[in-house]
């Protein structure tokens, strides 16, 4: 299911990073982990019908594209001295992750809000970074509301899920993407609270490339799809059992302001479809994707038909799936 979206003309957004604050952030980055790697895979191209590069972000330290986000939040943080006491933030696990890996790298207690039911491996990984975990909440919002009024409370640093300071780490992955595969002609990026897709659009604009960015949500969590649709911040339930990286109830309006006049239209995709890529990145890269690590190759899938003769980038942007989950997608 795709939408094209009704377009206001472009500005100039100030949160979008300039090409040399990409590269100052890929220095910060890298002292932790190298560029991840980006291949065509001959069985997903086959698949596909055409040409398929996949990003491998389920390659970093924490298995999820996140971490560069944190890194670069946290070395904001610093250089304007202006290092917390302690944060607080909220998660579906891949943010959780990075946020704990940076603090703990920066000597700052770090306590993480989940809502109940959350990924078991996902809150064992943020436990292992040293993070306090809270579980509250039924989904996302809910957990970030409570974030939020605790930081308050504490006197704490509240981490957001979107911002400058995560967009500039975010966009060094898109950035080695164009770099490494200059050819590419569309690109498919989930969307949970936009920092991937704006950091497409980022690295697209600050290399001056003229590919399109395809935004893919869960067709069961459409908050992003129908705020673009509406041109304001829509919220919508969230049903997904299997994206619970795209699992987001109310639209991030930054995000949606930098999203809406570069997108070139969003694709809605279902927990089948995701389930369906998720077993294909298996068979065709021995990778274990998560749900919205899948969605970007499931919305290339549905749309391949249109794709004959274009070379399309995916991304494989988080592996961080639960055992008893994966195990019973891959056996479905």
């Amino acid at each position: 299911m795709s939408a094209v979206l009704d377009r206001a003309p472009a500005l100039e957004n100030h949160m979008l990073p300039s090409l040399q604050e990409i590269e100052d952030a890929a220095r910060v980055v890298y002292r932790e982990f190298q560029a991840t790697p980006q291949y065509r895979w001959g069985l997903s191209s086959q698949r596909l019908g055409t040409d398929c590069w996949i990003k491998h972000e389920n390659h970093t330290p924490v298995g999820a594209f996140k971490l560069r986000g944190g890194l670069t939040y946290f070395e904001g943080l610093k250089q304007r001295g202006e290092m917390p006491t302690e944060v607080v933030s909220a998660t579906r696990g891949n943010h959780g992750q990075s946020i704990g890996w940076a603090a703990r790298a920066h000597g700052v207690p770090c306590t993480i809000v989940v809502p109940h039911g959350n990924s078991v491996e996902k809150n064992a990984a943020m436990r292992a970074l040293g993070v306090t975990l809270i579980e509250h909440g039924d989904d996302f919002q809910a957990s970030r509301e409570f974030a939020i009024g605790m930081a308050a409370e504490r006197g704490a640093h509240m981490v957001p899920s979107f911002h400058a300071g995560l967009l500039r780490g975010v966009s060094t992955y898109w950035w080695e993407f164009m770099l490494a595969v200059p050819q590419l002609d569309v690109v498919y990026v989930p969307i949970g609270q936009g920092s991937g897709a704006c950091a497409a659009i980022a690295a697209k604009l600050a290399l001056k490339r003229t590919l399109r960015i395809v935004g893919v949500v869960s067709a069961h969590a459409t908050t992003y799809a129908d705020s673009l649709a509406a041109g304001r911040v829509v919220e919508a339930p969230v049903t997904t059992q299997l994206a619970d990286g795209m699992a987001c109830r109310v639209a991030d309006p930054a995000a949606l302001d930098i999203l809406l006049p570069h997108l070139d239209h969003i694709v809605k995709v279902t927990d089948d479809e995701v389930a369906q890529a998720i077993r294909a990145l298996y068979a065709d890269t021995h990778n274990v994707a998560e749900g919205a690590g899948a969605a970007s190759f499931a919305a290339a899938m549905q749309e391949r038909a249109q794709l004959k003769g274009l070379v399309v980038g995916t991304t494989l942007c988080g592996g961080n799936v639960d055992t008893a989950t994966v195990a019973k997608v891959l056996a479905g």
